[in-house]
């Protein structure tokens, strides 16, 4: 069982049911998918690059991504219906505990300067999203063989508010920044940092 998983099994939902004051354990806030997002706007004239981005996605995920494809066409920006414009990857179960953890615990914490995720990216739904403008943080990703992109996750969860939402999430150990301070846009990390070398 994931690590994370087991610690919202056992720690999480006693603790957010006392709380909230909630007495059945299924009305407990949970995550329910993690939805990681990239665009490919130059997949028609980079091929070699669009399959290694595939590659790159799988590694960090676990899961092989879906080609997301134009639904019509815009000749000002010549794309054409039916041509891929990005990469999806949708997690549930264990996939998705273990990607947070490694979110939450190696791969955020090398963002150059980071002092915390914001607070207010929740939408009305309780989900969060957060931006990587360079896929290059995660471990599996090797940057002398990978061009550089930005990343979209969305962290789904069923809760009544943003509020609870926010408890789950730090409760899990998401590194919010601190009440009251501002957070600076963070930084990655550079290319040598991010290769490890």
């Amino acid at each position: 069982m994931s690590r994370l998983k087991e610690k919202y099994q056992k720690e999480v939902v006693k603790a957010l049911a006392s709380e909230l004051g909630i007495k059945n354990v299924m009305q407990v806030p949970r995550l329910e998918k993690v939805i990681i997002n990239t665009g490919v706007s130059d997949a028609k004239k980079n091929s070699e690059g669009f399959e290694r981005l595939k590659q790159d996605l799988a590694l960090m995920t676990g899961q092989y991504p879906s080609t997301r494809k134009a639904r019509v066409s815009v000749a000002s920006f010549a794309l054409r219906k039916g041509m891929p414009v990005g990469l999806k990857v949708t997690l549930r179960g264990t996939r998705m505990y273990d990607f947070l953890d490694k979110l939450f615990s190696i791969v955020l914490p090398r963002l150059r300067d980071f002092r915390g995720m914001k607070r207010s990216s929740f939408d009305k739904n309780g989900n969060y999203t957060l931006g990587i403008t360079e896929h290059s943080i995660f471990p599996e990703v090797d940057v002398t063989k990978s061009s550089l992109r930005g990343l979209e996750v969305t962290i789904v969860v069923k809760s009544d508010s943003a509020a609870q939402s926010f408890r789950l999430l730090e409760l899990l150990g998401m590194p919010f920044e601190k009440e009251g301070e501002k957070v600076k846009p963070a930084r990655n990390a550079s290319r040598r940092d991010a290769g490890g070398k």
